[in-house]
């Protein structure tokens, strides 16, 4: 497999390391020694790297969907987490195996293998086994009789290898490479590059990926929906019914919106055309403005990322940018606005990009300490895109309907009925588009999730 050609993908791939589902035959684990975190408060959690599992972000604070589910669960209890951080889902398992490791959560698939082996946790997401091509491969395979000659490639220890194998019983001139150096993530680089033909990957890593390779199209669905969740070494079945009780809880089922909220909800429809405009633009027209987006964070404290998503999502980068309603430049801002911040040259864009970081640092700022992030960002970026007024309209509608109005989850639901004739006239500011930043909350999101490793 040879490496990205293009700069763009190997800056995404220094970024994307996301579960993938893996599985190992391996040995039953010894778990002697192992005092269970109900004695110790501790719970011992294996894991690896991923966008889809556990990773550091640009302030070097963990993230990650299943950090997010072990921290509430480990709350709830009155635990604390010791995370392992492992180099494969194999090695994750063989954390259980050698009992060194209370939980694993990885993305692991729950599979029927694995339960011999293991005792089964609590599931949290559902998936489905995709083949994933290149957009211009011709034919693209659309059902399994046409995999037969098709270049596939996966990787080893998988759960795709059973799901295969399981078609080539029907089928038997499928054939599959099983590829023992590279994650999942890279061999769908490698798709996207054209270097090797088909992959099979996990649905939520494929809509992850796809943002950052837009040339990455799912040619069919291999299975039905499967759940990925955890799992604890053999004789660990008080662990498990307890995180089963969690997970199965008004508590779990709220950590489990969040999360999808936060990682996954905003992602939305995969834009071919949008996306790809996108990764030319990262690297022929970002470049010569990221100075500037550093700066201004250096300036504001508003993430230079994000400042990048938002100028995307307003100019396409674009500093002579203009719209029919008059609003102008690499940041878009209103000629009211700009002279309020003292920007003389809205086409400058150094001066543009300094001042749209004030902006939204003032937005931000006008908003309550209390609340938490990211919640409190993305109701700063609603206020840059609608304005204040109307935000502040939002979040009192949100008390009247008994929404929380600092949960960007609960806004994105009241902030449209700003729209509707039932809510809006009762309100100070009135009529707005309300269903306008919710959107433009979820493209900065998709775009910042790009952009960002170009900044790191």
């Amino acid at each position: 497999m040879s490496q990205c050609k293009r700069t763009f993908a190997v800056l995404i791939l220094n970024f994307i390391l996301a579960g993938c589902g893996e599985s190992e035959t391996i040995s039953q684990p010894a778990t002697e020694g192992l005092k269970p975190p109900s004695e110790t408060g501790t719970l011992k959690v294996a894991t690896r790297n991923g966008s889809t599992t556990y990773y550091l972000d640009r302030h070097e604070n963990p993230a990650g969907p299943e950090f997010a589910l072990i921290s509430e669960y480990a709350e709830a209890r009155g635990w604390q987490v010791e995370w392992s951080m492992l180099d494969s889902t194999s090695d994750v398992l063989s954390a259980l195996e050698a009992g060194t490791a209370h939980l694993a959560a990885s993305g692991l698939t729950h599979l029927s293998s694995r339960d011999e082996l293991f005792v089964r946790g609590p599931a949290h997401t559902e998936i489905t086994e995709q083949l994933v091509c290149h957009r211009e491969a011709r034919p693209l395979p659309r059902k399994p009789e046409d995999l037969a000659g098709i270049d596939i490639a996966v990787t080893a220890g998988s759960s795709y290898i059973e799901t295969l194998n399981g078609l080539k019983e029907k089928h038997p001139d499928i054939q599959f490479v099983e590829d023992p150096d590279h994650t999942t993530e890279v061999i769908l680089s490698a798709v996207a590059e054209k270097d090797i033909g088909c992959t099979v990957a996990d649905s939520n890593i494929v809509q992850v990926m796809r943002r950052h390779f837009p040339h990455l199209e799912v040619a069919m669905n291999l299975t039905g929906g499967r759940n990925l969740g955890w799992y604890m070494p053999a004789g660990s079945d008080t662990l498990a019914n307890d995180a089963h009780e969690w997970m199965n809880s008004v508590e779990g089922d709220a950590a489990i919106g969040q999360m999808e909220n936060r990682y996954y909800a905003y992602i939305g429809d995969f834009d071919f055309v949008d996306l790809r405009a996108l990764s030319r633009r990262i690297e022929n027209r970002l470049p010569k403005y990221i100075d500037e987006f550093r700066e201004a964070e250096t300036k504001t404290g508003m993430p230079a990322d994000l400042l990048a998503a938002l100028s995307y999502q307003e100019s396409h980068w674009d500093p002579a940018a203009r719209s029919p309603t008059g609003v102008r430049g690499i940041m878009m801002l209103t000629r009211r606005t700009a002279e309020s911040l003292g920007v003389t040259n809205r086409l400058d864009p150094e001066s543009a990009i300094d001042g749209g970081a004030r902006y939204l640092a003032d937005r931000h700022r006008r908003l309550p300490e209390t609340i938490p992030e990211p919640d409190r960002t993305f109701l700063a970026l609603a206020s840059y895109n609608i304005g204040r007024g109307h935000l502040l309209d939002a979040r009192e509608l949100a008390r009247t309907l008994k929404k929380n109005p600092d949960s960007w989850q609960d806004m994105s639901e009241v902030l449209p009925l700003k729209a509707d004739k039932r809510y809006y006239p009762s309100t100070r500011y009135g009529y707005a588009r309300g269903y306008e930043p919710v959107h433009y909350v979820q493209r900065i999101r998709n775009y910042r999730d790009v952009i960002r490793s170009a900044f790191e």
